[in-house]
Protein backbone atom coordinates (compact mmCIF):
# COMPACT_ATOMS: atom_id res chain seq x y z
CA UNK A 1 0.00 0.00 0.00
CA UNK A 2 1.30 2.98 -1.07
CA UNK A 3 2.04 5.88 1.60
CA UNK A 4 -0.50 8.93 1.22
CA UNK A 5 1.64 11.19 2.69
CA UNK A 6 3.65 13.27 0.22
CA UNK A 7 7.27 12.76 0.14
CA UNK A 8 9.61 15.81 1.12
CA UNK A 9 9.76 16.27 -2.61
CA UNK A 10 6.58 15.97 -4.05
CA UNK A 11 5.44 19.01 -1.26
CA UNK A 12 3.07 22.00 -2.48
CA UNK A 13 5.07 25.25 -2.85
CA UNK A 14 2.24 26.59 -0.60
CA UNK A 15 3.62 23.57 1.85
CA UNK A 16 7.05 24.49 1.62
CA UNK A 17 5.95 28.63 2.34
CA UNK A 18 4.60 27.05 5.50
CA UNK A 19 7.46 24.91 6.62
CA UNK A 20 9.72 28.33 5.49
CA UNK A 21 7.13 30.39 7.99
CA UNK A 22 7.40 28.31 10.95
CA UNK A 23 10.99 28.33 10.88
CA UNK A 24 11.66 31.94 10.94
CA UNK A 25 9.25 32.45 13.18
CA UNK A 26 10.49 29.70 15.33
CA UNK A 27 14.21 31.54 14.83
CA UNK A 28 12.52 34.48 15.67
CA UNK A 29 11.12 33.34 18.63
CA UNK A 30 14.61 32.28 20.32
CA UNK A 31 16.51 35.33 18.77
CA UNK A 32 15.14 37.90 17.78
CA UNK A 33 17.50 40.30 14.91
CA UNK A 34 17.45 43.98 15.17
CA UNK A 35 16.42 44.36 11.82
CA UNK A 36 13.67 42.06 10.85
CA UNK A 37 13.77 42.59 6.82
CA UNK A 38 17.45 42.14 6.61
CA UNK A 39 16.63 38.59 9.01
CA UNK A 40 14.13 37.31 6.69
CA UNK A 41 15.90 37.93 3.48
CA UNK A 42 19.05 36.06 4.92
CA UNK A 43 16.87 33.11 5.88
CA UNK A 44 15.16 32.97 2.66
CA UNK A 45 18.32 33.38 0.94
CA UNK A 46 20.00 30.11 2.93
CA UNK A 47 16.57 27.75 1.71
CA UNK A 48 17.03 25.61 -1.16
CA UNK A 49 15.19 27.18 -4.00
CA UNK A 50 15.32 30.56 -4.66
CA UNK A 51 14.23 33.66 -3.26
CA UNK A 52 11.30 34.55 -5.20
CA UNK A 53 9.64 30.90 -4.44
CA UNK A 54 9.55 31.78 -0.90
CA UNK A 55 7.52 34.94 -1.39
CA UNK A 56 4.60 33.39 0.32
CA UNK A 57 6.32 32.64 3.32
CA UNK A 58 7.73 36.25 3.26
CA UNK A 59 4.02 37.71 3.56
CA UNK A 60 3.13 34.58 6.15
CA UNK A 61 6.24 35.81 8.14
CA UNK A 62 5.69 40.10 8.05
CA UNK A 63 1.84 39.64 8.29
CA UNK A 64 2.28 37.42 11.41
CA UNK A 65 5.00 39.35 12.69
CA UNK A 66 3.11 42.61 12.25
CA UNK A 67 -0.02 41.07 14.57
CA UNK A 68 2.42 39.08 16.62
CA UNK A 69 0.70 41.11 20.11
CA UNK A 70 -3.24 39.87 18.97
CA UNK A 71 -2.53 36.24 17.60
CA UNK A 72 -0.40 35.96 20.96
CA UNK A 73 -3.19 37.38 22.70
CA UNK A 74 -6.05 34.54 20.87
CA UNK A 75 -3.45 31.74 22.07
CA UNK A 76 -3.43 32.58 25.67
CA UNK A 77 -6.93 32.69 25.90
CA UNK A 78 -7.81 29.54 23.41
CA UNK A 79 -4.79 27.46 25.27
CA UNK A 80 -7.29 26.26 28.27
CA UNK A 81 -4.74 25.25 31.22
CA UNK A 82 -1.53 26.13 29.57
CA UNK A 83 0.94 29.13 30.53
CA UNK A 84 1.90 30.85 27.51
CA UNK A 85 5.72 30.58 28.20
CA UNK A 86 5.44 26.71 28.57
CA UNK A 87 3.85 26.26 24.86
CA UNK A 88 6.47 24.28 23.10
CA UNK A 89 8.22 26.81 20.57
CA UNK A 90 7.41 24.46 17.57
CA UNK A 91 3.72 24.55 18.26
CA UNK A 92 3.61 27.97 19.14
CA UNK A 93 5.29 29.04 15.74
CA UNK A 94 2.67 26.47 13.40
CA UNK A 95 -0.48 28.66 16.06
CA UNK A 96 0.72 31.70 15.34
CA UNK A 97 0.84 31.21 11.66
CA UNK A 98 -2.40 29.31 11.53
CA UNK A 99 -4.03 31.96 13.78
CA UNK A 100 -2.90 34.67 11.87
CA UNK A 101 -4.46 33.02 8.76
CA UNK A 102 -7.67 32.47 10.53
CA UNK A 103 -7.90 36.51 11.53
CA UNK A 104 -5.72 38.13 8.61
CA UNK A 105 -5.91 36.11 5.75
CA UNK A 106 -9.52 35.86 4.13
CA UNK A 107 -7.66 34.59 1.05
CA UNK A 108 -7.23 31.32 2.11
CA UNK A 109 -10.30 29.06 3.32
CA UNK A 110 -9.81 28.24 7.72
CA UNK A 111 -9.97 24.84 7.18
CA UNK A 112 -7.13 25.09 5.13
CA UNK A 113 -5.12 27.20 7.60
CA UNK A 114 -6.21 24.46 10.33
CA UNK A 115 -5.40 21.32 8.25
CA UNK A 116 -2.27 23.00 7.21
CA UNK A 117 -0.71 23.35 10.68
CA UNK A 118 -2.48 19.76 11.90
CA UNK A 119 -0.34 17.99 8.84
CA UNK A 120 3.01 20.89 10.49
CA UNK A 121 2.25 19.28 13.59
CA UNK A 122 2.48 15.76 12.82
CA UNK A 123 5.88 16.47 10.76
CA UNK A 124 7.60 18.80 13.20
CA UNK A 125 6.12 18.20 16.80
CA UNK A 126 4.35 15.18 18.77
CA UNK A 127 1.50 13.55 19.31
CA UNK A 128 0.73 15.43 21.89
CA UNK A 129 1.37 18.82 20.14
CA UNK A 130 -1.01 17.49 16.98
CA UNK A 131 -4.12 17.40 20.03
CA UNK A 132 -3.02 20.08 21.48
CA UNK A 133 -3.06 22.86 18.38
CA UNK A 134 -6.28 21.44 16.93
CA UNK A 135 -7.79 21.89 20.42
CA UNK A 136 -6.71 24.94 20.18
CA UNK A 137 -7.62 26.17 16.10
CA UNK A 138 -11.09 24.06 16.75
CA UNK A 139 -11.52 26.58 19.50
CA UNK A 140 -10.51 29.68 16.98
CA UNK A 141 -12.28 28.38 14.36
CA UNK A 142 -15.24 28.86 16.30
CA UNK A 143 -14.04 32.50 17.19
CA UNK A 144 -14.47 33.57 13.43
CA UNK A 145 -17.36 34.50 10.88
CA UNK A 146 -17.27 33.20 7.90
CA UNK A 147 -17.36 30.29 5.73
CA UNK A 148 -14.65 27.58 6.86
CA UNK A 149 -14.78 25.70 3.21
CA UNK A 150 -14.12 28.84 1.11
CA UNK A 151 -12.07 31.80 0.66
CA UNK A 152 -13.57 35.10 1.59
CA UNK A 153 -15.07 37.45 -1.42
Amino acid sequence: MENSKPSLNKRSQRRENRIATIQFLYQWELNKPEELNDAVATFLESLEKDRGHYAFAEELIHGTLQAIEVVDQEIVQLADNWEFKRIAKVDLSILRLAIYELLHRNDIPPIVSINEAIDLSKDFSTPDSKRFINGVLDRMKNKIDRPLRKAAD
